[in-house]
């Protein structure tokens, strides 16, 4: 699993020619699910498909996020595309429970009678986190709903998308503590025992889940959130096969597609 953020290779472009349209799924890392004592579920990374349209020789620079982080494509005559991270679980037993905000929001952690909302998500691109009670917290939000609220408290369902050329749930948000279920798509459990010796679940990798929330004295105190992922799909016809960053290449009928799960470049 990479780190939290991400690195950017090169950005260019070259010379105009024909222009067909690429079509994509950007899918943001998954935020980190909250620990101390009783952590709220991490949201999801966010969301976004639609398509675009580039011009021949574009090298279009393709952003994955880790834990937290956002996932883009940029390219010269190309309207960047952004998926913000998940927003972390709160912390239980501090003063600042709360869910932290991101592109799904994360779960607000247990802190008493001290308790505030989930972390809001972006529109556009996933949802609210839940809120905590005494004794349980929320669930991370997930592209396709909010996190459940305490004592629920199972992270927020994920979005389909069938790019690929099959139907794959993404972006599901983080289980709070204790023992919710993660969102469908990628999101992790929170821990399950009760006194915290059993770790929470991280996020799946590239579906950018949200991870469970956790609590001491688990180790990990709580789960990763997964790993992004950006996928583009372009007419088999007009595929010239100049990627870098190693993506898996497939074909579905008369596309070719493109599953980035680190940093790289396409060049059109």
């Amino acid at each position: 699993m990479s780190s939290f953020g991400y690195r950017i290779l090169g950005l260019g472009g070259g010379a105009g020619g024909p222009p067909y349209q690429i079509d994509h799924l950007t899918i943001g890392g998954g935020g980190t699910g909250g620990g101390a004592f009783g952590g709220g579920g991490g949201g999801a990374g966010g969301f976004r498909s639609g398509n675009f349209i580039a011009n021949s020789n574009t090298v279009l620079t393709i952003t994955v996020g880790g834990a937290g982080g956002s996932s883009s494509i940029a390219g010269t005559g190309v309207t960047t595309v952004t998926s913000d991270g998940g927003g972390s679980g709160g912390p239980g037993g501090n003063s600042n429970p709360e869910g932290r905000p991101g592109a799904s929001g994360g779960g607000s952690g247990d802190a008493g009678s001290n308790q505030r909302a989930g972390g809001a998500g972006i529109p556009g691109q996933g949802n609210q986190g839940g809120q905590a009670n005494p004794g349980n917290t929320g669930g991370g939000g997930g592209a396709g709903g909010a996190g459940g609220n305490a004592p629920g408290g199972n992270g927020g369902s994920g979005s389909s998308s069938s790019i690929t050329g099959s139907s794959i749930i993404y972006a599901g948000g983080g289980g709070g503590a204790p023992g919710k279920s993660g969102g469908s798509g990628g999101g992790g459990d929170g821990f399950s025992s009760g006194d915290g010796s059993t770790s929470p679940r991280a996020g799946t990798d590239g579906k950018g889940g949200g991870g469970g929330g956790g609590k001491f004295p688990a180790s990990p105190s709580s789960g990763q959130g997964g790993d992004g992922t950006v996928v583009l799909s372009v007419p088999t016809a007009n595929f010239t096969g100049n990627t870098t960053g190693s993506p898996t290449v497939s074909t579905s009928g008369s596309n070719t597609i493109m599953v980035f799960t680190s940093t790289g470049t396409y060049t059109t």
